[in-house]
């Protein structure tokens, strides 16, 4: 195949390598199918992708990632008296100290030494820096250590935490080290998932109550699923990785339909703020984090929901994407050992295609394909192990152009739902298929922020009515990160848009029926008339808490509304709790308002404590631990 006409003999070995790799690239890139559900997407001879908008054409970011996983990681090799790295492009700061695993609950590094990154290597010198009296963790006497280290860039910024365990006493060996966990998941009464992520392969096990669970050969993801458990019980569990391991443990969920008194937290928007240090960790600001994990395992709570923006993401390249979700999980793993935290999507953990203009605008931007793969959907389901039970994707819909084939992401551990004891937690994906510019540019078609679609919708009537006639459940929470009722930074788009309901998604370069303020009333209608059990939604989006209960005499259309409205039949709470250290919002004046209770711009975790038929939540401030509000809710 001749893609470019170029005369090798004049070529330098380099030059020839990258005229093959991109020859490769444009191959595989036509290779990949456009999905027939975008309308004005093609690509050139070339193979480079392009939206084309009245004659012009705008071609898809191909800007690599600032960062990835495996440069972060330094390629480490061990050397006489400790361990050599290379970090590539980066310039700044190494920080250092041991991890002081099986002598602390909550074992962090202990930072000890700092240096510069020189050309992107360091060298750090084992024998000597922690010998006699620094070596706390007795790693002379075991012949195996695990440092913690922090990487800081030429102005101070944070990038990544990281992990290396290194065998013997001199020279030194490098070894698989756990560098996401263990962290434990998919509590049920008799079962729960423990997984972790390890540096190199290894063949990983997992011991529980006496019996050891094996990985299927070496790799570096390990899941392991833990069956014939006894409810509300307190498990050891240790994971082994070559010759190191760790110990933690869980508790199993209440008995179905226990009426036993339990809490839970709810938070959403942690996304990197301003103040530097550890509020600014590449994505994500972990200062807030870590103390609303520490918070919520000091109260006990079986399990913690965060929905969406746990990362600043809207980012072109899934390798920064990862960068950025392992950050967020550091943040809060020294407390996910124990208790769950169960992770949905938002706007921020958008993954597109940006086409730009020749002045490096931002025409318009897509959730990438394929979609098995590249998705924001996929990498975030790639992220985190959450339940599969959710609906399969919005292909086959009434809209969709291409039945029977794919033209859109799975909803796969992104929509799902849960239970613990007498409670329901189902949560959604308000940003599904997200395509940021849809708003102002519809020609791509692509999904609508804030937005529930068809299929997701029917799967919600369906969930909702088959826990209405559970008897072992009496309160539901349904949780996505858009309001229904915008208070203060969103005013212009969640489920509102201004009052606009012309909003709606784009199918194949044809809008679908449904506008936004149509499709959030039909949301609403089977929470409340649909449904006796729902509680609340919980949201986020808008970086602060607040709550608002529905009632009949809230206002909620703009004025001169046509279409059919709402007939609210009995109350039911929107909660909105965006305050997990993203940059706060303040309130604005919309049309409900005047029943918009406790507005804070405090950091904040909602506790949930339920007892039988009774439901208090108190918030809290995660960094002063005053309290910020307390209400009954049932």
């Amino acid at each position: 195949m001749k893609i470019i006409d170029f005369k090798f003999q004049n070529m330098k070995i380099p030059d020839i390598i990258l005229l093959i790799l991109f020859a490769s690239f444009a191959v595989n890139a036509r290779s990949q199918t456009i999905p027939a559900s975008y309308s004005n997407i093609e690509y050139n001879d070339n193979g480079l992708l392009f939206f084309k908008k009245d004659n012009q054409k705008f071609y898809a970011d191909t800007t690599g990632p600032r960062f990835t996983l495996k440069e972060l990681m330094g390629n480490p090799q061990g050397t006489a008296d400790g361990v050599e790295f290379d970090f590539g492009h980066l310039k700044g700061t190494f920080t250092y100290g041991l991890i002081p695993y099986g002598k602390a609950d909550h074992p962090l590094p202990v930072f000890r030494f700092s240096t510069p990154i020189r050309d992107g290597k360091v060298e750090v010198d084992i024998k000597n820096a922690f010998r006699y009296p620094y070596d706390f963790v007795d790693w002379k006497e075991n012949g195996y250590l695990t440092i913690g280290y922090r990487l800081a860039d030429e102005n101070g910024m944070i990038i990544f935490d990281g992990e290396i365990s290194l065998t013997g006493t001199g020279p030194f060996e490098v070894a698989p080290a756990i560098y996401e966990g263990p962290f434990v998941n998919k509590v049920r009464p008799d079962e729960a998932t423990v997984w972790c992520n390890t540096t190199l392969p290894v063949q990983a096990s997992l011991e529980v109550n006496g019996k050891l669970y094996e990985s299927d050969g070496k790799a570096t993801h390990h899941e392991w699923r833990i069956t014939g458990l006894e409810s509300d019980t307190k498990y050891d569990y240790t994971v082994r990785y070559g010759k190191l391991s760790q110990q933690y443990h869980f508790k199993t969920a209440l008995p179905k339909g226990s009426r036993d008194p339990f809490v839970f937290g709810y938070s959403s928007d942690s996304r990197h703020a301003t103040g530097g240090g550890e509020r600014r960790i590449e994505g994500t600001n972990a200062y807030i984090m870590k103390k609303i994990a520490a918070l919520a395992y000091s109260k006990d709570a079986a399990f913690v929901q965060f929905t969406g923006d746990m990362i600043n993401g809207y980012l072109s390249n899934r390798e920064e994407q990862e960068v950025q979700y392992t950050n967020w999980k550091k943040s809060i793993e020294p407390f996910w050992h124990y208790i769950p935290f169960n992770a949905g999507m938002g706007n921020h953990e958008a993954l597109n295609y940006i086409f730009r203009d020749a002045e490096n605008r931002t025409a318009a931007s897509i959730d990438r394909f394929p979609y098995d793969t590249h998705s924001a959907e996929a990498v975030f389901a790639k992220a985190f192990v959450n339940p599969v039970n959710g609906p399969a994707s919005e292909d086959d819909n009434r809209y969709d152009p291409n039945p029977g084939r794919v033209d859109f992401p799975s909803y796969d551990e992104n929509v799902f739902y849960y239970t613990y004891g007498n409670v329901a937690m189902i949560v959604l994906n308000s940003n599904y298929w997200f395509a940021p510019s849809l708003r102002r540019e519809t020609a791509t078609s692509g999904g609508l922020h804030g937005y529930l679609m068809d299929n997701q919708l029917a799967w919600l009537k369906e969930t909702i009515a088959k826990f209405e006639t559970d008897n072992s459940i009496d309160h539901i929470f349904v949780t996505q990160h858009t309001p229904a009722f915008p208070n203060g930074g969103h005013s212009g788009d969640d489920m509102w848009y201004s009052g606009n309901n012309e909003m709606r998604p784009w199918i194949a370069g044809k809008p679908v029926e449904t506008g936004i303020i149509e499709r959030r009333d039909e949301y609403l209608d089977i929470l409340i008339n649909g449904s006796s059990k729902v509680v609340a939604i919980l949201t986020g989006d808008e970086h602060n808490y607040n709550w608002l209960k529905l009632t009949p005499e809230v206002p909620i259309y703009p004025e001169g509304y046509e279409h059919e409205k709402l007939d609210v039949s009995r109350p039911v709470y929107q909660i909105n709790n965006g305050a997990a250290g993203a940059p706060y919002y303040g309130q604005e004046v919309l049309p409900w308002s005047d029943f918009t209770q406790s507005f804070s711009v405090e950091n904040a975790l909602c506790l949930f404590y339920v007892d039988g038929k009774k439901i208090t939540m108190k918030v809290i401030n995660p960094d002063t631990l005053n309290e910020i509000d307390s209400v009954e809710l049932r």
